[in-house]
């Protein structure tokens, strides 16, 4: 029955178009009036059509300049000297990564020849060269911009009637794609009147559908998408796209922190390091410095044709008075741009994002003592360094020792290359700990530092006048230091070694270094401690640093029990494998 209705609707639509005047004019009304059945091939509403099933070439600007084509994957840039092969949009933005590593440097992008591009009609084309792929560029529209409609597409699919000048139908078609339907265009020629089967639908840019049931609400609602989006056709493939009111959003969501500040080519962010911007909805916004709690002033957002501007405008701080266009804004940080060397970096302030205070974390690595408990490398441990003592001092100078061994070097905390907070150290004679360390978690008694990126990290203990306020340190530390040690047991899971170390006496001094002998004859020295980790408990550090049976019991040992005669100590390894380390007197 549903398939002789339509062939009936069909047929009464053929009777429709014979009735018409072969001379009949082409459609070109918008909204009201006498709709008329059919299209032809080169109406405006046609040639709507056309563009809003175009292919886009957009996409990839940051490759090829150029939104009326677009590169076939896969193919291969290099970019700053770093060979990446595209294989699909997803990998262009490792592309703009590369790019924004450095906002300073010299961006350079060239395009591993030959490759192949489509064109808007989805026609495609062999390029040999950069020369020959600019020339095409040339020809796209004035500032990258082309034709396409991009707000708006087509729900398939959508069967479409063909008439000559007689109209006498020539076939009936169903189109399934974009590609299929400028194809369908490329082949009709100028003279050829066309018919849609409605109702159609489309659907927006926001995902909202529209159901269109005739000629005049096809080219209304196409024409009226021709501005309702961004399209993102420039060349800026930094403007990630947001519009006034997400930013406007954005602004007064919670305060943002600076983070850098130049103008002019002269950077002044050590004048307003971490300083905060408040925005309000009433367009004031607050400045809080350090020697004023709030310096008032205004704020507003309007679209540009440089894209989207903030306007600030404070009457004491010329640095950010200004008009100020949005370079980037991504993972929390923005960025704004003036031409003529401004700059000014923001990054969200809220509660919920875990955010430290700089001065915060400052003072507290000049109150106390550092151990370190952990410290990666690449995702290697560099167990050499365990226990080793970090004493920060407020002019810059930091030491690094171990009891008797003390190297020097410099500290300070700052932002890294991603605005980060990091602490900063640089130890000439201990490269493992030489690095911008981005904060990640900052306790009283415990900090946490991760480099995600080359998997490096460290974990430092707070450890103040060498635990004399914590008695059950003081009781274990006197316990270790009263008199020689064997060792009773050393297991390894199932794996009993005790007999490598049966002939060793440990002894543990005042200066956390330990002694081992055989027979009144030292032979070798390592680092001892008792620390209190917050979350673990009372550990017993040692330290060798050597690769044979002493290295073995190299490690931050959690303390079981202890008597004045026996120590015992555990660790279990990330593969669930149990060490077991048994002193006991002789």
């Amino acid at each position: 029955m549903k398939k002789l209705i339509s062939n009936i609707l069909r047929a009464a639509l053929v009777v429709l178009v014979f009735s018409m005047s072969a001379c009949q004019e082409e459609y070109e009304e918008v909204g009201g009036g006498n709709e008329e059945q059919t299209i032809a091939a080169n109406s405006s509403t046609a040639i709507l059509i056309q563009n809003t099933s175009s292919n886009d070439g957009s996409y990839d600007n940051i490759v090829d300049g150029a939104s009326c084509f677009a590169v076939q994957f896969p193919y291969t840039v290099n970019v700053n000297g770093v060979e990446v092969t595209i294989d699909s949009k997803e990998d262009l933005e490792v592309v703009e990564e590369i790019f924004d590593e450095l906002d300073s440097d010299q961006d350079i992008l060239d395009i591993i020849f030959p490759i192949v591009i489509t064109l808007s009609d989805f026609s495609e084309i062999n390029i040999e060269s950069q020369d020959q792929l600019e020339a095409l560029a040339r020809e796209c529209l004035e500032g990258g911009d082309d034709d396409d409609i991009e707000c708006i597409d087509f729900v398939y699919p959508i069967t479409m009637f063909k008439f000559d000048l007689q109209n006498q139908v020539t076939g009936e078609f169903q189109v399934e794609n974009d590609k299929e339907m400028r194809r369908f265009f490329a082949d009709l020629e100028d003279n050829e009147l066309i018919s849609i089967e409605f109702p159609i639908t489309l659907k927006k840019y926001d995902g909202t559908e529209v159901v269109i049931n005739g000629n005049s609400e096809l080219a209304a609602a196409l024409e009226m998408a021709k501005n309702e989006c961004d399209e993102d056709d420039d060349d800026d493939y930094n403007d990630d796209d947001f519009t006034v009111e997400e930013l406007d959003e954005l602004l007064v969501e919670c305060p943002l922190q600076v983070r850098q500040v130049i103008r002019n080519e002269v950077d002044n962010t050590g004048q307003y390091i971490e300083r905060l911007l408040t925005f309000n909805a009433d367009g004031t916004v607050y400045f809080s410095t350090s020697t004023t709690d709030q310096v008032v002033g205004t704020w507003s957002t309007s679209n540009t044709d440089q894209g989207v501007q903030l306007d600030l405008n404070f009457q004491d701080f010329p640095d950010f008075t200004s008009e100020w266009y949005f370079y980037e804004m991504e993972e929390g940080v923005i960025k704004l741009y003036k031409d003529g060397g401004n700059k000014i970096v923001l990054k969200r302030f809220c509660e919920d994002d875990g955010n430290i205070n700089r001065e915060a974390f400052l003072n507290l690595l000049l109150e106390c003592e550092w151990i370190i408990k952990e410290v990666e490398n690449q995702g290697e441990d560099v167990e050499r360094l365990l226990g080793y003592e970090f004493q920060f001092t407020a002019d810059g100078s930091v030491s690094l020792g171990n009891g008797v061994t003390t190297m020097q070097g410099t500290w300070q905390v700052g932002f890294n290359s991603e605005y980060k907070l990091s602490l900063m150290i640089s130890i000439g004679d201990e490269p493992g700990v030489s690095f911008e360390w981005p904060i990640r978690e900052m306790l009283e008694t415990r900090l946490e530092f991760e480099i995600e990126e080359t998997d490096h990290e460290m974990v430092l203990l707070r450890v103040c006048d060498d635990s004399a306020n914590d008695g059950d340190v003081a009781e274990i530390r006197n316990i270790a230091m009263g008199g020689t040690w064997n060792v009773a047991l050393y297991q390894e899971g199932e794996t009993d070694l005790t007999v490598t170390y049966a002939e060793m006496d440990f002894n543990f001094s005042a200066d956390h270094q330990v002694e081992v002998s055989i027979n009144a004859d030292p032979i070798a020295e390592g680092l001892w401690r008792i620390v209190r980790d917050s979350e673990e408990g009372l550990k017993f550090y040692l330290n060798f640093d050597f690769e044979y049976d002493l290295g073995e019991l190299t490690e931050d040992w959690k303390v079981i029990s202890i008597t004045s005669t026996r120590i015992e100590l555990k660790d279990e390894s990330d593969d669930g494998t149990v060490e077991t380390l048994v002193f006991e007197k002789p």
